[in-house]
């Protein structure tokens, strides 16, 4: 299989964690029901290619995204495999931790909104109420001595609002840190963040007392901006990239959201400059290819379309 000519690039961490997001992410906007057991065994391969951080499912009302339904079907099949702090689950209320909590999770995630259009589209609340929803939330998943991480959606842009101001995406993030979250996630849900963007927002945080080593960065490609902005984020000191195996990915409430990073194409990069990243992009490129076969359709992985030709044309 081609590699990367390894040139180690001094402006990058040593090393980064991959928190892969392909199982709950990635297959959540997905038309056609993925099967119970196909999800377990998606999650069973990215964790013998390597990825130690697997968000696994959502405990979300069905109806709001009928593809997560079987999400404590998913975790009986998994078994010890999918719990423990590697293995969160997004939670959007207080119902939906009493689901993981049933389930035995050791992590959970909650996931909030830097804009009011999308908060109310997402969660049918302000932000001003989800973040109060999220409350006991936080405090109950610390109680259980659950890890929790914060997501915030919209952070570079919104469909509905265009631009979203700085300081209003870091007052939220503030927000949401000061519930007790361990971990803040930056999504740029519908894709438009640029360089200057992100390292504008990273500076804005660390201001405000939120630093690098609590944040992950989650970008859409749908620009093909995702990995050049990763690599921004880094330089200024992030280590923890969300990614999706295959660039699978979306958003239900926001239709110009597509794909997410793609771990192959972040692996790829991350060998090349010398970084570690803890996976074996063949088994990585087997899975996604297998993965693709079950969608019928092709990866959206540059990477998977370069090595791995059949997932190109399956």
């Amino acid at each position: 299989m081609r590699t990367p000519q390894v040139e180690a690039d001094p402006t990058l961490p040593p090393e980064i964690t991959i928190y892969e997001v392909g199982a709950r992410d990635g297959l959540q906007n997905e038309k056609s029901v993925v099967p119970a057991d196909v999800k377990a065994e998606f999650i069973r391969r990215m964790a013998a290619a390597g990825l130690s951080t697997i968000e696994t499912t959502s405990f979300v009302n069905p109806q709001w995204v009928p593809q997560l339904a079987d999400a404590s079907e998913v975790l009986e099949l998994l078994g010890d495999e999918g719990r423990g702090p590697k293995r969160p689950v997004l939670v959007p209320n207080e119902r939906g931790l009493d689901r993981a909590l049933e389930a035995g999770v050791g992590a959970v995630a909650i996931f909030g909104s830097a804009t009011e259009t999308f908060a109310r589209k997402n969660l049918n609340r302000t932000v001003d109420e989800s973040i109060e929803m999220f409350r006991p939330v936080v405090a109950r998943a610390h109680d259980a001595d659950l890890w929790v991480r914060g997501y915030v959606s919209m952070c570079f842009g919104d469909p509905w609002e265009g631009p979203v101001p700085v300081e209003q995406v870091v007052d939220v993030c503030a927000r949401l840190m000061d519930l007790g979250c361990d971990q803040l996630s930056l999504g740029d849900t519908i894709g438009v963040a640029t360089s200057g963007h992100v390292a504008r927002l990273l500076d804005a945080l660390g201001d405000r007392g939120i630093g690098v080593e609590r944040i992950g960065v989650h970008f859409h490609d749908t620009y093909g901006q995702a990995l050049s902005n990763t690599l921004v984020a880094l330089r200024r000191g992030v280590t923890v990239v969300d990614s999706s195996a295959g660039g699978l990915g979306g958003c239900p409430y926001a239709e110009s959201a597509t794909g997410n990073l793609a771990t192959e194409d972040l692996v790829w990069a991350m060998r090349g400059a010398g970084v570690e990243t803890g996976v074996d992009l063949e088994k990585l490129l087997e899975t996604s290819a297998w993965m693709a076969r079950q969608l019928g359709r092709p990866s959206p992985s540059a990477v998977v379309r370069a090595l791995t030709p059949a997932a190109s044309s399956d």
